[in-house]
């Protein structure tokens, strides 16, 4: 899952706020933010999308991602942190595709 995959408004001039350098999908983590997540971030991990993002920093060069279908014992998903460059941004309407999207056949 992506962070904060939401619907996003029409209008353009909507003023958004600066993406944090450490943002969780968690509600108990000091690091959640309901309003950057209800915008849509997305994030490039080593230049790939990826959507099924826990948590990430950018200053430390890390996401944690799901490990498949495991749960903690609270139910909560076990995480891996990966370690690489972390680019979040936010989702357009558009549907803006990143660098290499083109499929080469």
């Amino acid at each position: 899952m992506a962070l904060g995959r939401a619907p996003m408004s029409t209008e353009k001039s909507e003023i958004r706020k600066p993406l944090p350098d450490r943002l969780s999908l968690d509600p108990r983590s000091p690091h959640f933010d309901q309003e950057v997540l209800a915008q849509g971030v997305g994030i490039r991990f080593n230049g790939a999308e990826k959507t099924n993002v826990e948590e990430y920093s950018i200053s430390e060069g890390w996401i944690r991602v799901a490990a498949g279908k495991s749960r903690d014992r609270h139910g909560n998903p076990m995480t891996i942190k990966l370690n690489g460059k972390v680019e979040p941004y936010y989702e357009s309407g558009d549907e803006e595709k990143g660098p290499g999207s083109d499929a080469e056949a």
